[in-house]
């Protein structure tokens, strides 16, 4: 038996698991509403687990662990406004999205509320919106096959290529099969993998350095700028990386799981997990990346991997420091991570080809039956297309997923929020908005002016360009506005 065989029966244990899942959610979806938010059925600890797991893709065991171990603690400014973001998102939005979209025609998908939100009769919200979900999201699906692809290529000794498929094909069989509740229902096993694993892991390796004071010491000897929160930084650096939080607002994945939730009032506690799960997983990951200086620099010899690709810190201390078995299970949660966002964000692609294109556009009549199957093929066209821009074997998982956060955070984070807010918003001022939002984050990062992450010109912008533009229009109809009302009351219902 080789090294890579109980870590190659762990990840089959799983995978299969997973597929099962799959299986047992295809037996559940009846419809079309079924299968892209699960018959808004979710209780609080799987709406809470679930959007939790759809958030933190392959990035939290890879991309920002890496950054930290690159870089320093400073790196961690991220995690810090990503917290800040998730909570205001869940105060703010969750509750009242989730009554909203009940509210305007049961709309199913973020083009489907926009439309009827705003009676936007010539659709063109529909239309911008779609297009805007298919461009970043095929990115961010395009990051989360190569994180699956980095796993299966340090783990097995895989070409890249090769990694490429099979990190993607688990993902894609039970995201084809099962739709939203199996995305969900998968979720919440994946979020207890992930959080297990960044919570022992820290601690084995603070252990084999000798404890926190030890590993500090070793962390400060090699260079005193790994402990300064502000190395390297200016008020720019900071609020780019603090900026991070405003993306919440506008993931369309994230947000999907609040419409999906049994009621509003499931929100509240949705929060309090979900909350409490980031925190600790974040935790987990800023000391993985931190303490795996110490450990590194205790066994230089082990660190060739490292050297060359920072973002393999989580596989290789999982590797040197757990028995073979363990490992197994430990390195699962990079798959976890892995899957869990990328069936989110290819499910939503697909409703948005399915619900707001192929329906709104070509087949009005179309059966249920028939939309289902149409979203399951184009779950299958959109992963072909990822895993061709994740073809690139030079591609860095956190640098596919800021541009992506930043383009969905600016085009629909502004016009979420407004809209669950301000009666007074109109169809013209959401379309600005987002098409304003949208190409500041291309432009921005194109030029890269004064170093600033594009997200915060772009959400600034947006917002901006949907109060001036509101208030220069007549105001909405007061059918809009009836509705408006009815469904803030029914928020604010105990």
């Amino acid at each position: 038996m080789t090294t890579n065989t109980p870590m190659l029966v762990t990840f089959s244990i799983y995978i299969f698991g997973m597929i099962l899942i799959g299986l047992m959610a295809y037996r559940a979806t009846n419809n079309f509403d079924d299968y892209i938010l699960g018959g808004r059925s979710l209780g609080s600890v799987v709406t809470a687990l679930s959007a939790g797991a759809s958030d933190m893709s392959g990035w939290l065991l890879m991309g920002l662990p890496g950054a930290i171990f690159m870089h320093g603690i400073s790196e961690s400014w991220i995690a810090i406004g990503l917290i800040i973001g998730a909570y205001l998102n869940w105060r703010l939005v969750a509750g009242r999205l989730r009554v909203h979209t009940e509210a305007n025609n049961n709309a199913l998908t973020l083009p489907d509320y926009f439309t009827s939100r705003f009676a936007d009769k010539s659709k063109v919200l529909r239309i911008i919106s779609a297009v805007v979900i298919l461009i970043f999201f095929t990115i961010y699906c395009a990051s989360g096959i190569v994180a699956g692809a980095r796993l299966f290529e340090s783990i097995f000794d895989m070409s890249y290529q090769s990694a490429l498929w099979v990190g993607a094909a688990a993902t894609i069989a039970y995201t084809l099969i099962g739709g939203f509740l199996a995305v969900s229902w998968t979720d919440t096993v994946q979020a207890t993998l992930i959080i297990f694993a960044l919570l022992l892991t820290p601690v084995i390796v603070i252990l084999s350095v000798g404890g926190i004071d030890a590993s500090v010491m070793v962390i400060e000897a090699k260079n005193p700028a790994n402990i300064d929160m502000f190395n390297g930084l200016n008020l720019v650096a900071i609020i780019s990386l603090l900026g991070w939080g405003l993306g919440y607002f506008g993931q369309p994945h994230i947000l999907a799981r609040f419409m999906a939730a049994d009621t509003h009032h499931t929100i509240r506690s949705a929060r309090r997990i979900s909350m409490t799960w980031m925190i600790l997983c974040l935790a987990g990951t800023v000391a993985i990346g931190f303490f795996g200086i110490a450990y590194f620099e205790d066994h230089p010899e082990l660190a060739g991997n490292v050297s060359h690709n920072g973002e393999r810190i989580f596989i290789e201390l999982a590797k040197l420091l757990f028995n073979p078995w363990v490992a197994g299970v430990v390195l699962s949660a990079i798959l976890a991570a892995v899957m869990s966002s990328l069936s989110c964000q290819l499910l939503v692609c697909s409703s948005a080809i399915t619900e707001d294109l192929y329906k709104a556009f070509f087949r009005k009549t179309a059966s249920q039956k028939e939309l289902v199957w149409v979203g399951r093929c184009m779950v299958l066209l959109v992963s072909l297309i990822a895993i061709a821009l994740a073809a690139d074997p030079n591609n860095r998982v956190l640098g596919l997923v800021s541009y992506a956060w930043a383009g969905f955070g600016a085009a629909f984070g502004p016009v979420v929020l407004i809209s669950v807010v301000w009666p007074r918003m109109t169809r013209n001022g959401a379309l600005i908005g987002m098409i304003v939002g949208a190409m500041t984050v291309i432009i921005w990062k194109h030029f890269g002016w004064l170093g600033l992450y594009e997200i915060i010109p772009g959400f600034f912008l947006a917002s901006l360009s949907i109060v001036v533009v509101s208030l220069m229009g007549t105001e909405p109809c007061k059918k809009i506005t009836a509705r408006f009302h009815k469904a803030e009351v029914e928020f604010k219902t105990v």
